[in-house]
């Protein structure tokens, strides 16, 4: 397989979140890559209620069975982040790196796996293995993970993988996440009449003044997992963002609403309830200024893995690129509590993505060299 020509185009296909439109094309082209691994493959269309309402939602499901072998997924997303003022769908290659929307974030996670698959075509795997490559990781895909166990059965005590992840270590945590809407209620007027009415864009500004203050607290917190060392943390920290405010419709009308909208992630050691009680009790103490919450995205924290799967993947890495360690994540996603509770298995990852790649950002990169190493570690980690 040429990796490079396989991952350029990808990268070429417009996989953006939203409207994400091109994801049966995306999926359709792996398929024969798969399938010439040896994976069975079928292509899985989402119904519009386990997404939210969203349409043209797919994943890839692909199947090596070896029945009464431990239970292992690797788990990817197709879809990417919007990409402005770059040319983001035309992938080039440059000094050993290659630059795209989605080369890092997680393309190139997906490419390492083919490579590694195709090391082992004609080997016995040390696994029961399955595939799960799914879409609106970018927004949320809860519900389209809970569809989708239908067809990854069984996954009781299933060991996960996840290539959206860092390379140079284990990841074995990552950050929760509790997204707020915070409107204020105000009483709009003519201008010149602002006595008459209640300007809540203004009595914003004491609450998000509460929110740094309270932001201070949150972020002094440290967790016992440590952070992987491109951050330039030494542990996983808790964070509290205020990301956008919506407020006002004209210079000349006293403002009758304003949202505050508030991102919150959580170290290991926190949950979801604490996280609300801060905020609800901080909003608590504005006697005279009325607001009300909404939520948005919810991810639970869960423990940290370890055991012999984490165990081995580490010294596997150690091997290959000399490097290795156990870190947390400074992101969140939708798939380690259900892995967690549901599944009562054990989420771990392992991709191509390094802080410098410059995700979610303005030339976005791999290093190829990234995507080779993990197609190794993947090989290995499968042979018996």
């Amino acid at each position: 397989m040429d990796y490079v020509k396989t991952l350029s185009d990808l990268v070429a296909i417009d996989t953006t979140v939203p409207p994400g439109n091109n994801y049966r094309l995306a999926l359709e082209y792996l398929v024969p890559h798969f399938e010439g691994a040896g994976f069975q493959s079928e292509l899985v269309e989402i119904p519009t209620e386990f997404c939210e309402g969203r349409t043209g939602r797919f994943a890839l499901i692909s199947h090596r069975k070896s029945q009464a072998k431990p239970r292992l997924i690797f788990y990817g997303h197709i879809d990417v982040v919007p990409a402005q003022g770059w040319p983001a769908f035309e992938p080039r290659v440059e000094n050993g790196k290659m630059f795209g929307r989605g080369s890092a974030d997680m393309k190139g996670g997906i490419v390492g796996l083919l490579i590694g698959l195709n090391k082992m075509a004609d080997r016995e795997y040390k696994y029961d293995v399955s595939i799960m490559i799914t879409t609106d990781e970018e927004l949320s895909q809860s519900g389209q993970i809970r569809f989708l166990k239908r067809f990854l059965e069984p996954v009781a005590g299933s060991i996960v993988w996840s290539l959206d992840s860092n390379t140079g270590g284990v990841a074995i945590a990552g950050l929760g996440a509790l997204q707020v809407d915070i409107k204020i209620n105000g009483k709009s007027v003519h201008s010149g009449l602002s006595h008459l009415g209640t300007n809540a864009v203004e009595q914003a500004v004491p609450v998000m003044n509460a929110l740094l203050e309270l932001k201070s607290k949150i972020t002094a917190k440290r967790s016992a997992v440590p952070a992987h060392p491109d951050t330039g943390l030494k542990f996983m920290e808790p964070r509290l963002n205020i990301n956008m405010i919506h407020g006002g419709l004209k210079s000349n009308i006293v403002p009758d609403e304003c949202t505050i909208t508030v991102d919150r992630r959580l170290i290991p050691e926190e949950t979801l309830e604490e996280a609300d009680n801060e905020i609800r009790d901080l909003l608590g103490k504005f006697k005279d200024i009325r607001w009300e919450i909404s939520y948005g995205l919810r991810v639970p924290t869960v423990p940290p893995a370890n055991g012999p799967a984490v165990e081995r993947l580490e010294k596997l890495i150690k091997e290959v690129t000399g490097t290795s360690g156990r870190f947390g994540e400074m992101g969140s996603g939708d798939m380690g509590i259900i892995v967690h509770e549901e599944w009562q298995g054990q989420d771990f990852g392992l991709g191509v993505i390094r802080t410098e790649s410059n995700i979610h950002g303005k030339d976005e990169f791999v290093y190829l060299k990234d995507i080779e190493d993990l197609g190794e570690i993947i090989s290995r980690y499968l042979s018996e």
